[in-house]
């Protein structure tokens, strides 16, 4: 049996998940970061993206987060995200809606749009369109 560490996944609104993985694979604001049983501990910020949590060796639950804090203990791993949601549970029409919203923005050459806001917004509707493709072609 595989060494575990428990999993406590929470946004603004809710407790997203909570459990044990031999795994968790979250993308840190300087890479991707692999955490398993016993890693040592740190805290670092979290870019919008997908966390996966591997339960078991077949089992693994992907989830969509815009951003956040990781905390790492040698058995807990936390994240606390701005917002998370399970990646089946991504709304497709409202990411692809947000999407073609901030295309627009950016598009706009007229100067009244915040860019940096409209390019936080395109990069947040793509990671949960990504999120949601890689989970429904089963490579989450």
């Amino acid at each position: 049996m595989a060494m575990t560490i428990h999993v406590d996944i929470v946004s603004a609104e809710a407790e997203v998940y909570s459990g044990t993985a031999e795994m968790v694979v979250a993308p840190a604001e300087m890479g991707e970061v692999g955490i398993a049983a016993r890693h040592a501990p740190f805290l670092t910020r979290l870019k919008p993206g997908e966390v996966r949590v591997k339960v078991s060796g077949t089992e693994t639950h992907p989830f969509y987060i815009s951003g956040g804090m990781l905390e790492v203990q040698p058995q807990l791993v936390t994240i606390l995200a701005d917002t998370a949601v399970r990646a089946k549970d991504i709304d497709e029409a409202a990411a692809l809606d947000a999407k073609r919203k901030a295309e627009e923005m950016l598009a706009d050459k007229t100067g009244k749009v915040d860019y940096a806001y409209a390019q936080a917004q395109l990069a947040e509707a793509v990671m949960q369109l990504r999120t949601l493709e890689k989970y429904r072609s089963g490579r989450a």
